[in-house]
């Protein structure tokens, strides 16, 4: 029995491993959805937040103990996740399904195989309606999902069939076969098997990957450009200049991070979205993207986010140029009822999150924003209208919006409903980038290696940095000039050059004087909070 558990195993992995490929090529060419994905995006919408959190803490952790960068390779390593939890379950199935016409000693296996594949294909199909985002219709990518499953399901029998040919046969002409002799026809029918797989495998995973790094290409280069092309940045002549190997102070819009719902971004085209605004308003409207554009007032601001799961020292943060509109004039327009208190935001993801009415009284610089970088939103950034609040971690902030309703009730938002913060007011922070060996200078006749990183406090800005090595005095760093008040800030110090190990540290305040917070503190549920560090031999 324990060898037909491990020989079923075996057989579902390698068909499965095909079948993945399959789905993977299919999903690039002609659009249908990719089922390892569906399900992993079902899983994470069905467990427990805690256990989802402890999910994406674990990764996370564990790329960093590897040295590896998060802002790179986390949605890669979800994705594998992904691949691998369904092939290793569709090993399990194998396994089952060997036992299962083991038990019932099937003169035809393969038709208990394609029973289970229907089975198995069924439970997918309703899984995928849930979460599926196919560029064919529903029908059609139904309709493939369940014939490739049956596809597979009757591979698993005849695979039995050949590998047990002796309890399949029917009793009159069976004939008896030596045991070494059936050993050796399973391990050549098990090594043909194997290798027809991983040519079918490693071929459509191949052409797969090469057009899906194409089509995430063609998605990060933005839209439509709304403007002259040519940005102005504010602080261009400040005499602070960057240390070499501090982070771009504008982010390239292709290296912005990336966090989202589902395994792959959220895809709405132009010409088939409209925002319905209802709920407890005097004129509810739908609205398009051009009207969006042409009926309100444009502004721009240049913003830094970043992401409440990061780290201390985390690259989950970006800046760029945001261009939208207030979302006082947009509520203006249509007229909310004096009773209403909330928004409640809903997103093509799935995603959901509700935004105080008396925030967006407040402060004029809410905004819905409809491009980055003088362009419109790149699609896997959220197009074609996302959310801007000041001094907010992105888990607030809803992109790929779909539906706004003004009501009276407090919802809880959809990481809110997993035990994340409520409020999510990003926490003041303080990184070093880097230690500029190969930048040494004379400073009053001293030899001097310039250390430089980023500081960010949200909207409250950012009042001084301080820098201390080795435990030893902190010492007050330069700053320069911030692109917005509600950008991080560069910040440069020239250290005294003494050789050897050192472990440098960095602090900050925000503008009204308020200290970072120093004790080391998790991201999860308000942000991660502490002293950033940096070692260096000079």
């Amino acid at each position: 029995m324990l060898k037909k558990l491990s020989l079923g195993g075996l057989v579902g992995l390698l068909l499965m491993a095909t079948l993945t490929a399959v789905h993977f090529l299919a999903a690039q060419l002609i659009g249908t959805s990719f089922i390892p994905y569906d399900f992993f995006n079902w899983m994470t919408r069905v467990l427990p937040g805690d256990l989802i959190t402890f999910g994406i803490d674990l990764m996370i952790d564990t790329m960093r103990l590897l040295g590896l960068s998060v802002v790179d390779l986390a949605k890669t390593a979800e994705r594998g996740a992904a691949v691998l939890q369904f092939v290793g379950l569709a090993a399990v199935i194998g396994a089952v399904v060997f036992v299962v016409l083991h038990w019932f000693k099937l003169r035809r296996p393969a038709l208990g195989g394609l029973i289970g594949g229907a089975v198995v294909g069924a439970l997918l199909f309703f899984t995928s309606r849930t979460v599926a985002q196919p560029d064919v219709s529903p029908l059609v990518n139904g309709l493939w999902l369940v014939a490739s499953f049956l596809l597979w399901g009757w591979l698993l029998g005849w695979a039995y069939g050949r590998l047990y040919p002796q309890e399949t046969a029917v009793a009159e002409v069976q004939v008896s076969t030596p045991a070494d002799v059936q050993v050796l026809d399973r391990r050549r029918f098990l090594i043909q098997l194997g290798a027809s797989t991983a040519v079918l495998t490693v071929a459509g995973t191949g052409i797969g990957a090469t057009l899906a790094r194409a089509e995430r290409a063609r998605l990060s280069a933005g839209g439509a450009s709304i403007g002259s092309g040519s940005i102005v940045f504010p602080n261009a002549n400040d005499p602070v200049v960057p240390v070499p190997g501090t982070r771009p102070e504008y982010t390239p819009v292709a290296e912005h991070y990336q966090v989202f719902l589902q395994t792959e971004p959220t895809l709405i085209e132009e010409a088939e979205w409209t925002l319905p605004i209802t709920g407890m308003v005097d004129s509810p409207r739908t609205f398009t993207l051009q009207q969006f554009r042409d009926e309100f007032e444009s502004f721009d601001q240049f913003v830094t986010l970043t992401c409440i799961s990061g780290r201390v020292g985390t690259g989950l943060i970006s800046t760029t140029k945001w261009t939208g509109v207030s979302a006082q004039d947009v509520l203006e327009a249509i007229g909310v009822q004096p009773e209403a208190r909330y928004l409640f935001i809903t997103s093509g993801d799935g995603f959901y999150e509700t935004v105080d009415l008396e925030l967006i009284r407040n402060d004029r610089r809410i905004m819905f924003c409809y491009a980055w970088d003088d362009k419109l939103l790149p699609k896997d950034h959220g197009f074609p209208l996302r959310i801007w609040i000041p001094d907010r971690y992105g888990m607030k902030q809803p992109k790929w919006i779909t539906g706004i309703e003004v009501t009276d009730v407090d919802q809880p938002g959809y990481w809110v409903e997993r035990n994340w913060d409520k409020v999510a007011r990003v926490k003041a922070t303080s990184v070093i980038d880097t230690v500029a060996v190969d930048s040494m200078g004379l400073v009053n006749g001293q030899d001097v290696i310039p250390v430089g990183g980023i500081a960010y406090a949200g909207a409250r800005g950012i009042g001084g940095v301080e820098v201390r090595v080795d435990g030893g005095e902190w010492q007050p760093a330069q700053l320069r000039a911030p692109l917005s008040e509600t950008t991080w800030v560069i910040w440069r110090y020239e250290w005294p050059f003494t050789a050897g190990d050192h472990l440098f540290e960095v602090r900050c305040t925000e503008a009204d004087g308020t200290p970072q917070i120093e004790e080391s503190h998790p991201a999860r549920p308000d942000g991660s909070s502490g002293i950033h560090s940096f070692e260096a031999s000079v």
